[in-house]
């Protein structure tokens, strides 16, 4: 039985890796053709009538970023069933991990900016669910509701800048708007789509200011943190940034804003990763790092400077996906991630976690012959092929890269040969994980080793994605020695710098708490504060709208319209059209008699049955005017509703509680001016159509497909019962549930009275 069990659990473990493998060799196999120069496009017809399709292409840049995300998911997925083993939630999580990388391969995959925007908040809304997996820790709640209101946010921008940018290009389709070189840049909206699209990349790849909640988001599981925060949804910003580029790039506004947003969120970054105690931190800091670079990188239309982006993007998927899993290898060994605790002698009992952190970590710091080196030798000599300020610029990649060295080390060097002991958690015994454990970030680590021996294999990536964000752009050649240059002196500067930082990396972070400590500029507490001014306003919004009363509903309803419609009029200067009034037949001045007397009553009587009876009046002159006019049955109609009103309202008002007489006198006169303004505002605007002629053309349609699409002569009804149907439905189910609604009420008031 128990052999039995562990089949079972291994079948439940192992079998979610199957898809993402699936996918990945399926992926695998258009290489070819995409290495030479083809796409493979696929759409089906989604909302026709809005030129909305539901389409996905694939070219270099999508193929690369969806082997990536199928290939370390599939590692992901390994290694959960291992470190999850047992979890009461392991079905559900597996779930969401599954959700997750399916909406991110159909983020990177869609041509349609709709249905990318879809896939998009798909993928906030996984990992919203991710990352507060552990939702009986207040601390996972609170890190994954900040996700979702940061990305949340930034991906209603978004959408607002896929709407604008549809309306430019007369396209929703990526690869149409793409292929209509200045159709962007050169209108009047380019730099609000240019800022809404922006604030949707930096929320969601966690540029400065807005960087806070990714390293809170190391409240998930280890391989959340892995997956999420290394080739996938952190970097989503960055794929639509790279996707962007033909179309919203080479101007000056785009340059400069994410030159210096990515410089300063790289730097930044680097500085507080050593700062950090907790090695998931340490990682979560280098994250923002790399993501800060990669924007740098993709602000120019330098050739060599896009290689360096879609190279780094590579090896930062590669060793971050592999430090993090070997992160939650001595987590689970130790029972402990804290640097001051982690001082050495883990690399006897760990080997094969030590052999793959240090290999990520030396790929991280840019050694040869792996390709984090070819990387960072693109870095450099992309900045300094496409910087306004090149020294500025140089010395900010230089600082971010030396502290990217001292920050793997810490990672990947002092755990496992630091000449301290560990200090373990109670009963911990340092030991090497489950295979399921290491054999993913064993293969990550030395796809850096191969692909940094083998440049032309990496190349099959690298070049077809450079051509897909660069059209007419050449990709630079990649290969380990370039000869002695520039960038390789700066090379060996990072070195001599980084080795300086992490040996004095515990003095540094103590000097950072303390200056942390004076710091009164807190990004998290600020998030805090201004949720709490949400919170305030919306109290005192509900207080001021929500009172409980009737009249007061009625009122800010009427007056948001009223203001709505003045408001318009007067902004844009629209005047009342002057009025010519038309000679009236007898019966024509009966009939405004009769509305002006029921008006009358209305507003003068204390009753409220009189009331309902001169509203019903009113209605009566109104069917009376549909009568004159021609249309009997629209009459028949009001009639029959105003009587039915005046019964059932009479009826209901008999059974309910007496107002307050002094009440009714106060409030009169504020209603009364209320109602005169919405009433002229109304009629001006009505006067204000009757001024233009009448466009026909719905008019036709109905006249003309009346009788042959639904078989009926009567218009109005065929409207109402074929045409809109489905609205006519709702209208009936909202009566029906307001009528069920004030019968209960009615019931509760009749029998509270009798209590």
């Amino acid at each position: 039985m128990a052999a039995a069990h562990g089949t079972d659990w291994r079948l439940r473990a192992f079998a979610p890796a199957v898809l993402p493998v699936v996918i990945f060799v399926w992926a695998a196999g258009h290489l070819p053709a995409v290495a030479a120069g083809g796409t493979v496009r696929l759409a089906w017809d989604w909302v026709p009538s809005l030129g909305v399709s539901l389409s996905f292409l694939i070219d270099g840049l999508s193929l690369t970023f969806a082997l990536l995300i199928s290939g370390i998911g599939a590692v992901v997925m390994l290694y959960s069933g291992q470190y999850l083993s047992g979890h009461e939630h392991y079905g559900r999580f597996m779930g969401y991990l599954t959700a997750f990388m399916l909406a991110m391969l159909g983020l990177v995959l869609a041509d349609n900016l709709i249905a990318l925007f879809v896939f998009w908040e798909l993928t906030t809304v996984t990992s919203y669910l991710l990352i507060g997996f552990g939702h009986a820790d207040a601390k996972s709640r609170r890190s994954a509701l900040q996700a979702l209101l940061v990305t949340g946010t930034g991906g209603l921008a978004l959408l607002a800048g896929f709407i604008l940018i549809g309306s430019v290009a007369g396209s929703f389709e990526l690869s149409e708007v793409l292929a209509q070189p200045g159709v962007l840049t050169d209108h009047p909206w380019y730099l609000a789509i240019l800022i809404l699209v922006l604030a949707g990349a930096f929320t969601k790849s966690a540029q400065f200011p807005l960087h806070f909640w990714l390293p809170n988001a190391m409240a998930a599981p280890t391989p959340v943190s892995a997956y999420l925060h290394s080739a996938t949804m952190v970097k989503g910003g960055v794929y639509l940034l790279a996707r962007m580029h033909p179309g919203l790039g080479g101007t000056e506004p785009w340059f400069w804003s994410l030159t210096v947003f990515g410089a300063f969120t790289a730097v930044f970054a680097s500085v507080l990763a050593l700062r950090q105690s907790d090695l998931k931190q340490v990682l979560a800091y280098t994250t923002l790092m790399a993501l800060g670079t990669l924007t740098l990188f993709l602000a120019s239309g330098v050739d060599v400077a896009i290689t360096a982006a879609v190279t780094f993007l590579i090896v930062h998927s590669l060793y971050k996906a592999c430090l993090f899993l070997a992160v939650g290898n001595i987590d689970h060994a130790t029972g402990t991630r804290e640097v001051s605790r982690l001082t050495g002698g883990l690399a006897r009992a760990m080997p094969v976690t030590t052999v793959a952190a240090g290999l990520a970590a030396l790929s991280m710091a840019g050694f040869p012959p792996f390709l984090g080196f070819i990387g960072k030798e693109l870095k450099y000599k992309g900045i300094l092929a496409v910087a306004s300020e090149p020294y500025v610029v140089v010395a900010a990649v230089l600082a971010a890269n030396a502290l990217m060295f001292a920050a793997a080390a810490v990672v990947a060097f002092r755990p496992f040969w630091g000449r301290g002991t560990p200090e373990l958690e109670p009963g911990a015994t340092p030991h090497e994980a489950p295979w399921p454990m290491w054999i993913g970030p064993a293969a990550l680590a030395l796809l850096g080793v191969v692909f940094g021996l083998m440049p032309d294999l990496a190349a099959v990536l690298v070049d077809p994605a450079v051509v897909a964000i660069l059209p007419a752009g050449t990709p630079y050649e990649l290969k380990l020695w370039h000869g002695v240059n520039v960038p390789l002196l700066l090379s060996i500067a990072t070195f001599v710098l980084g080795l300086g930082l992490y040996l004095a990396s515990d003095r540094l972070r103590a000097g950072l708490a303390a200056i942390e400590a004076r710091n009164p500029v807190h990004f998290d507490r600020g998030w805090d504060r201004v949720l709490d001014g949400v919170k305030a306003f919306a109290g005192w919004q509900t207080r001021l709208v929500q009172s409980g009363e009737l009249r007061v509903y009625l009122r800010l309803t009427f007056a948001t319209f009223l203001a709505a419609l003045g408001g318009t009029m007067l902004a844009r200067g629209i005047g009342v059209p002057a009025v010519a009034l038309p000679q009236l037949l007898a019966k024509e001045w009966a009939v405004i008699v009769l509305i002006v007397a029921g008006t009358a009553l209305v507003v003068l009587t204390r009753s409220r049955v009189a009331a309902i009876a001169g509203l019903g009046v009113v209605g009566i002159g109104v069917a009376l005017v549909f009568i004159i006019y021609g249309a009997p049955d629209v009459a028949i109609t009001q009639l029959l509703v105003e009587t039915l009103v005046v019964v059932l309202v009479a009826v209901v008002l008999l059974r309910m509680p007496r107002l307050y007489s002094e009440g009714r006198v106060i409030h009169r006169p504020v209603d009364a001016v209320l109602a005169v303004a919405i009433g002229g505002a109304t009629t001006a605007v009505l006067l204000l159509v009757l001024e233009v002629p009448l466009d026909r053309r719905l008019t036709t349609w109905f006249e003309e497909t009346s009788w042959p699409e639904a078989f009926g002569r009567n218009i109005v009804n065929v409207i109402l019962v074929d045409f809109r149907a489905l609205d006519t439905f709702g209208e009936i189910a909202v009566v029906l549930i307001a009528a069920l609604s004030a019968f209960v009420l009615i019931k509760g008031i009749r029998r509270e009275g009798r209590e």
